[in-house]
């Protein structure tokens, strides 16, 4: 067993955001099933494809890392600098021994997209009979910085809400009557909110 893996299960640690609402240990030990089966077959796809690249080992093991991002989407807090300075490398110490600093955290942030991706598919649920789509938009920035905005440029776009204009994505879901997450897809702010729906009812059944 990982030894990082077997510092949780020393020990059952809620979380912090809403007691009994997410039990730590259970929680890293899915992500962790996870990765040990997708990572070789992720990384010998990438051998296959000549796409492998080697990287300096990291004290933190990619489980770790998806999981302290995962935590943050579940937090309050607006933007990850504040939550992995203020609040995993004061708190969660015990829990992920080898916290690196800040800036190592970002390039590793880089090496987890895919496999949370993979993980946020092999999570989905099963239609109930009954489905709801909708979209929602993501702005990157306000409407006056528009024209100075670098980040996203040539991938953003302007889209139109019933609230008004802004400048960035759309998060399209399904979801069953439990509100559980069947699909999701997102797509630049100037997509029509019908384009991606065939793409993502493929597969389910019931009513939308």
């Amino acid at each position: 067993m990982p030894e990082a893996r077997s510092k949780f299960l020393l020990k059952k640690t809620k979380s912090w955001r809403s007691p009994g609402m997410v039990n730590l240990e259970e929680f890293y030990c899915c992500v962790d099933d996870f990765c040990q089966t997708f990572i070789p077959l992720w990384h010998q796809q990438l051998i296959e494809n000549g796409l492998l690249k080697r990287h300096r080992e990291a004290s933190l093991s990619l489980s770790e890392v998806m999981m302290i991002l995962i935590l943050f989407h579940m937090s309050h807090y607006r933007d990850f600098k504040t939550f992995y300075i203020k609040y995993v490398k004061q708190h969660l110490k015990a829990d992920f021994p080898g916290l690196v600093s800040y800036t190592r955290m970002l390039t590793l942030k880089k090496r987890a997209l895919i496999p949370l991706c993979a993980f946020l598919s092999s999570r989905k649920a099963k239609t109930q009979g009954i489905a709801f789509i909708d979209p929602t938009k993501i702005a990157v920035c306000h409407n006056l910085r528009i024209p100075r905005h670098r980040v996203f440029e040539g991938v953003a776009q302007r889209g139109k809400t019933s609230t008004g204009w802004f400048y960035g994505f759309k998060l399209h879901l399904v979801i069953n009557d439990c509100g559980e997450l069947l699909a999701v897809k997102l797509t630049t702010g100037n997509k029509d909110d019908r384009h991606p729906v065939k793409a993502m009812v493929k597969g389910l059944t019931g009513c939308l």
